[in-house]
């Protein structure tokens, strides 16, 4: 299945062209907590990311999106990095989807809207 999801689709993880081109010229140098893995190209400049699941671009961290376009040459493997404690852990985007975030009032979410407070005039022509 997962072969068939190759040969049609290029949303589901890599294409076969990708995985030949990978098999070919690739190194593996890590892999981040959502589990994608990231690629360079072994005699070039060249660097790619397979993702884990559906292709979301918004699972890459910030430290392998500055790595991804030549912001740094560093791999966040090989550095000595820790976050400061007032840095969240990397969320993807999550709209679209049921944790996606739903302020009060929003007619997607259960909750009654709160009536209006009186500082707004409706236009009138």
């Amino acid at each position: 299945m997962n072969f068939i999801l190759q040969l049609f689709t290029w949303w589901n993880g890599q294409t076969l062209g990708t995985r030949f081109f990978t098999w070919r010229k690739g190194e593996r140098v890590g892999e981040d907590g959502f589990g994608n893995v990231y690629y360079r190209e072994r005699k070039g400049r060249r660097r790619w990311v397979i993702y884990n699941g559906l292709a979301e671009p918004s699972t890459v961290p910030a430290e392998w999106h500055g790595w991804l376009h030549y912001t740094v040459d560093v791999l966040p493997s090989e550095q000595d990095y820790t976050a400061h404690d007032w840095q969240k852990p990397h969320r993807p985007n999550m709209t679209g989807t049921t944790a996606a975030y739903r302020p009060e009032g929003s007619v997607l979410t259960a909750a009654e809207r709160p009536a209006a407070t009186g500082d707004y005039e409706a236009w009138r022509p």
